[in-house]
């Protein structure tokens, strides 16, 4: 297959694995609006259905069970929260099926459909592979199970042929959901989906955003496999019966009394604020549970013959709702499982008036509309999924009431409110955003994948110095113009694999699946990598693994990929020789803050789980010279020894550099110092003695007591003894200092200019093309000038082309600009023609 064709296969829209059917064969109990989701959910085979509360999301998926076990048999499933399965039998009733609740594997009783609640599998009573088709009603529960849970969830249903998931909530401010369904229906793998579109915060590895250049493919890659339906107009019906009421917000401030706090630190402390910490948010619940109960019994008194659901978080603020309300019965989490779902039931068939619950346990699927429309949340927090989703337990479709809720917070809860508010927009605005997408688009992905196709290609711009040459192109298209044995030099950091996107193009090659993708890419251009490069050369190639996520495995720990290896075995494939390896350290405890693999309290735990950090490689490969006899190449790199001392080759050689200093300090006059001074001090210690490991033990632990280890990132590091361990690159020494000066964006994956320099200095010689396919912000090249080489880059993302030109321009200038003494030279010259005779 060609280049194009190559590229045309790497669209990231989901394919069918499904059946097709025809719209008169779904059962005329369906509405139009989910009879056409049945259709399209069936010919995907794995889709998500994020319909608007009351749009009949418990039809869609019965009906789809129902489909696919008239065509192939076998167990279907349903696992829904605690207190649904009332309303799955309701509706399974109108299809004719028959639906039983089970909790165990042992409870099967042959082919057919079944409901279960999402506790019997965490706890592996239940048999998931055992069904051919299951649904996950109201997924995001399963983030009260906490994020291991959750995670690990997920991947148990590998075997189930079909998948499903059905929630109104999506949650907008947890794009990790969003990607997690896509992991659970076989979509795209975890880790894949959350490199290719988000950019990671160094400091805390679950903040994420998304990559500007990405946010239209992202939202067209999710309506390829979800269907976000608002009201039944979205699909182009009307929207008869399904007109919303009224809703009234009502917010209660309680007034507080300002009072001094004692904090650990010893501080006196003033002022309250929940918004600071959620020790500060429990303890102004707590301190305030007597002023919002009086105003909650003030808004039931107000409407005495009114069914309420009083939303709580506290076991604290269930008593004095009980204590006050004594009418009102409990939900809570030490309940009997049986009688749980029983109350909640009983009130949403409205035999008895007040419900007190936590949203986390009652606040996902329940139906309460029917006989009621007042909700009080007693507090408010920082869960804004919980929050909606009991918010929607009364406000949906089929209500036919003016809805009030009251939300009771305190004014050292405003930050707190803010926060949930904000929350509450961002849901809108996503709701909108796939709103507009189906409205345009329909369930069809036909369309999407016209749009999506225009990334395909680029427009070829070069730009040229005295010194350099940019080029904005597809880098396979652009190595391949380029003429044979014109590259003195291959220097570069390639994609590693689908780790990170640096483009919305599907030339990218961050664009692909898995290193095997990846790898498919490469072999379109290295094959002219060696063309271009002089015999007996050498490509310098940056690499380093990547850490496979135990959620993502299955393994439940935290593995490496073989980046390193395979990338070796790919060069020489193409052949390249390797004659080399560079090692480069890189600070651990800022690994860790990244991926939270390496973390202390997990080592203290189970060290057998624990690896190691990764450090980066240059991996050294050479072009076969023309004339084995020698191995010298072609045109060889050479220096002589007057301008290339003895001693420096035996420093450059070793790649191991010392500061110079004085006497050794102590670990009580070390721990004084700032951590910068701390580092450098460590560092001539180690290199001025003998390694001692206790030793090093020590002066950490010494720092500690003192608060003068830093958590951010590796104080001690031990230096490298090796001259192919690299431990002294300065890791922020790169172009994206400038960037971040001038406000510019800054690539994913700079190149330390330390590394750069030593590299073009130990291979080239001055005047030599140096060479990078994978341009970025124009380091290699940039570098390559300011060492008096011409530079050479190709680039497909334009932004970061035209940074690039920046810094090339501005090194050009550097070289070629006139000095004092050319000036006084040039004068010279100048008098002299001025008194030579005519």
């Amino acid at each position: 297959m060609d280049y194009l064709q190559f590229l045309q296969q790497k669209m990231i829209l989901d394919s069918k694995t499904g059946f097709d059917i025809s719209p008169s064969e779904i059962s005329p109990v369906l509405f139009p609006h989910q009879r056409d989701q049945v259709v399209w959910a069936l010919s995907g085979g794995r889709r998500a259905i994020f319909d608007a509360f009351g749009l009949g999301k418990s039809l869609i998926q019965l009906e789809i069970l129902r489909q696919i076990f008239l065509r192939f048999g076998g167990k279907g499933l349903i696992v829904a929260p605690l207190g649904v399965r009332q309303e799955f039998k309701r509706d399974a009733l109108m299809l004719g099926m028959d639906i039983k609740f089970i909790r165990r594997t042992s409870e099967l009783t042959g082919d057919g459909f079944y409901i279960t609640n999402y506790e019997s599998i965490r706890d592996g009573k239940l048999d998931v592979n055992l069904f051919i088709v299951i649904s996950l009603d109201e997924a995001g529960v399963l983030r009260s199970y906490g994020s291991d849970t959750y995670q690990t969830f997920l991947t148990l249903f590998t075997g189930v042929k079909y998948r499903f998931v059905a929630t109104a909530t999506p949650s907008p401010n947890r794009f990790k959901e969003l990607i997690h369904y896509a992991g659970f229906l076989g979509i795209m793998d975890t880790g894949q989906a959350l490199t290719r579109f988000f950019q990671r915060d160094s400091t805390k590895a679950n903040n994420l955003t998304l990559h500007p250049h990405m946010e239209v493919e992202f939202w067209f890659w999710l309506s390829s496999f979800a269907v976000f339906v608002q009201s039944p107009s979205d699909l182009g019906y009307p929207d008869d019966g399904y007109v919303m009421p009224k809703i009234h917000i009502h917010y209660h401030e309680i007034k507080t009394t300002l009072r001094f706090r004692k904090e650990k630190t010893g501080q006196m402390n003033l002022y309250n604020d929940a918004a600071l910490s959620l020790h500060d948010a429990c303890r102004e619940k707590r301190d305030s549970i007597g002023a919002r109960i009086e105003k909650m019994m003030d808004i039931v008194g107000d409407y005495p013959t009114e069914n309420f659901i009083i939303w709580h978080d506290q076991e604290a603020e269930r008593h004095a709702i009980k204590k006050a309300l004594p009418s009102c019965k409990e939900v809570y989490g030490s309940l009997d499982l049986e009688e749980r779902e029983k109350r909640i039931i009983d009130f949403s068939n409205g035999e008895f008036q007040y419900l007190a619950t936590k949203p986390i346990l009652s606040g996902a699927g329940c139906n309460f509309q029917r006989h009621c429309h007042n909700a009080i949340y007693l507090g408010i927090g920082f869960k804004f999924h919980d929050f909606i989703q009991s918010y929607h337990r009364i406000y949906r479709f089929l209500q036919t009431k003016e809805c009030h809720v009251h939300i009771i917070y305190t004014d050292t809860e405003k930050r707190v409110l803010q926060v949930l508010q904000t929350k509450w927009e961002q849901h809108i605005l996503m709701v909108n955003k796939m709103s507009e997408i189906i409205k345009k688009h329909g369930l069809s992905t036909l369309n999407m994948v016209d749009e999506l196709s225009r990334g395909i290609g680029c427009k070829r711009v070069e730009v040229s110095g005295k010194n350099y040459t940019a080029v904005n192109n597809d880098t396979v298209d652009e190595t391949a113009r380029m003429e044979e044995n014109s590259v003195g030099l291959i220097h570069t950091s390639i994609p590693f694999a689908n780790h990170y996107e640096y483009t919305p193009s599907v030339n990218d090659f961050g664009h692909t699946k898995s290193n095997e993708h990846f790898w498919e890419q490469m072999d379109y251009l290295t094959p002219n990598l060696l063309r271009v490069l002089q015999p007996g050369r050498i490509a310098a190639i940056h690499i380093k693994d990547r850490i496979l996520f135990g959620n993502v495995t299955g393994f439940g720990f935290p593995t490496c990929d073989n980046m390193l290896e395979e990338t070796s075995l790919h060069f020489q494939k193409h052949g390249f020789k390797k004659i080399g390896i560079i090692t480069i350290v890189t600070d651990v405890v800022r690994e860790n803050n990244q991926t939270y693999r390496l973390g202390w309290t997990e080592q203290c735990k189970d060290g057998s789980k624990m690896g190691v950090g990764c450090p980066e490689y240059i991996l050294i490969f050479r072009k076969l010279p023309s004339d084995l006899s020698n191995a010298y190449a072609d045109e060889k790199v050479v220096k002589t020894k007057e301008d290339y001392s003895r001693s420096r080759w035996q420093i450059d050689a070793h790649a191991f550099w010392k500061s110079s200093g004085n006497t050794l300090l102590d670990i009580d006059t070390l721990k004084m110092y700032p951590p910068q001074v701390i580092r450098k001090m460590f560092k001539q210690y180690l290199n001025d003695g003998v390694y001692d490991h206790e030793t090093h033990v020590k002066i950490g632990e010494a720092l500690d007591l003192k608060g003068a280890l830093p958590s951010t990132f590796m104080l001690l590091d031990p230096p490298s003894q090796h001259p192919d361990v690299w431990h002294d690159v300065n890791r922020m020494r790169t172009l994206n200092g400038n960037q971040r000066h001038k406000n510019l964006a800054m690539h994913l994956c700079p190149l330390q200019l330390d590394i750069v320099d030593r590299i073009i200095e130990r291979y080239s010689n001055v005047g030599d093309v140096v060479y990078d396919p994978f341009g970025g912000l124009g380091t290699v090249p940039y570098r390559a000038v300011m060492k008096k080489r011409k530079g050479r880059c190709c680039e497909l993302n334009p932004g970061y082309f035209t940074d690039s030109l920046t810094y090339l321009n501005q090194a050009d200038n550097m070289r070629i600009a006139p000095t004092l003494f050319d000036c006084e030279l040039a004068a010279a010259e100048m008098v002299e023609d001025e008194q030579a005779p005519l």
